[in-house]
């Protein structure tokens, strides 16, 4: 099993960063390896999260980490990492 990060995850990631890291970089750093984390978790444990709200499709889950939503498509031998956002916000409907 192999993680796989879209263009638009690794973006949220580094806003993600970018936003902590004006306050304090080392805590930008350390959030930003958390969440990292909390997906490399996924590859023993694919079908952790819940399903989508938004979606109700069994493939498409999230894991809620802290106030972030991490969505995630667990196909075959691969887990992609579609998007991380806020979670008070919702999924933009287009996966």
């Amino acid at each position: 099993m192999k993680i796989i990060w879209t263009r638009e995850a690794l973006n949220n990631i580094l806003e993600i960063e970018n936003y902590i890291f004006q306050d304090n970089l080392s805590k930008a750093i350390e959030f930003t390896d958390f969440l990292i984390d909390k997906c490399e978790y996924l590859i023993n444990n694919p079908e952790i999260g819940r399903v989508v709200p938004e979606l109700s499709d069994p493939q498409i889950r999230e894991l809620i980490v802290k106030n972030y939503r991490i969505v995630y498509r667990h196909i075959d031998e691969e887990i992609q990492i579609l998007t991380v956002f806020e979670g008070h916000l919702r999924l933009p409907l287009d996966y």
